[in-house]
């Protein structure tokens, strides 16, 4: 049950974020979440729209997974490591705070669905 609510969590959370890069990505509340300047948001709108799009997949991978129910732990792992990769990935090219917000939760669903949580 644990599991389940932190995966629901992480899927949230992507879903969020495709919102913020796909729609907010060059509006006051976008460039904020980001650390934009107005120029570079307009000028990077469809390089954010293509990754809020790649998010929307690891969403709806977690979504499918939770679906899936008890058959669903392979998928629900795919795409929480999918998550936690590009986590790290993003924390080591962008900033740390992407750490904090895509792969802590990650682990920790993954952590929970291991232990049967």
């Amino acid at each position: 049950m644990v599991g389940n609510i932190l995966v629901g969590l992480v899927a949230l959370i992507h879903c969020y974020i495709v919102y913020l890069e796909m729609v907010l990505w060059d509006t006051p509340r976008g460039r904020k979440a980001f650390g934009l300047t107005p120029e570079f948001a307009s000028a990077s709108k469809v390089l954010a729209a293509n990754q809020g799009l790649y998010n929307g997949f690891l969403a709806a991978g977690l979504i499918w997974g939770l679906y899936l129910g008890a058959g669903g732990f392979q998928v629900k792992m795919f795409f929480l490591l999918c998550v936690a990769v590009a986590g790290l990935y993003g924390a080591a090219t962008v900033g740390r705070k992407i750490l904090f917000i895509q792969t802590v939760p990650a682990v920790l669903a993954i952590v929970a669905l291991w232990l049967g949580l």
